[in-house]
């Protein structure tokens, strides 16, 4: 069930979103805090944010602005009343994923709704989470407190391997069998350039304590 965060300040279509998309299979979470929509929508881990140009405080288009200048890439879907062409041009310009004007069709909404949701699961494919991070595999992406880091296919690998066995003493040659499984050639020199390479990263994010060493062992997540 995708959960759909909802940001708009008319009541009535709060509802009738709240309705359709309840019909429809969607969880729904609905803003009622408009002083603090920027922090509502990076902490909320939706899977689709519909978001109203014309709320209070900050304006949609400005958190739209905030939450991708933040490095969270949420799918959004702009909603406008709004007849001016500026609109779209500005939101898909700031990041946006869809643009919507209102009145809309629910299903037509329903429509886009849905094929924006599958093109970010085919972009972002399968992830893994461990301690407050993310790892996206199929863009080799690891994400800490909103900053996204680019991993090098080795260094994903080791990372995936360790996260997935995790709290387990995973020797040298059980990463290398791993690596060599995946049709990379990793041989012990390699394998310590890389891990290298790995801590050096995740120190960019505050993480450099994520991997452990046991000395004659190998390596461990915590």
């Amino acid at each position: 069930m995708a959960k759909i965060l909802v940001v708009e300040d008319d009541t009535r279509l709060v509802d009738e979103l709240t309705r359709i998309l309840g019909e429809n299979g969607y969880e729904v979470v609905v803003v009622d805090d408009f002083a603090n929509v920027v922090e509502t929508v990076l902490k909320s881990r939706a899977d689709l944010v519909l978001l109203d140009v014309g709320i209070p405080v900050l304006n949609g288009m400005q958190v739209l602005k905030k939450v991708r200048e933040s490095g969270n890439r949420v799918p959004i879907i702009v909603l406008t009343s709004r007849s001016s062409e500026m609109d779209e041009v500005v939101s898909m310009s700031y990041g946006a994923d869809d643009f919507v004007r209102k009145p809309y069709s629910a299903q037509i909404l329903l429509l886009r709704i849905e094929a924006v949701l599958k093109r970010f699961q085919g972009s972002s494919a399968e992830s893994l989470e461990y301690k407050g991070i993310e790892i996206f595999l199929a863009k080799s992406v690891l994400r800490s407190a909103g900053q996204d880091i680019v991993l090098s296919k080795n260094e994903l690998a080791i990372l995936s391997y360790l996260v997935k066995n995790h709290g387990k003493t995973m020797s040298r040659a059980d990463i290398m069998d791993n690596l060599w499984e995946g049709d990379r050639f990793v041989d012990d020199n390699t394998l310590t350039v890389n891990i290298n390479r790995l801590r050096r990263k995740l120190e960019s994010v505050g993480l450099g304590e994520l991997i452990s060493t046991r000395r004659a062992q190998g390596y461990i997540l915590e």
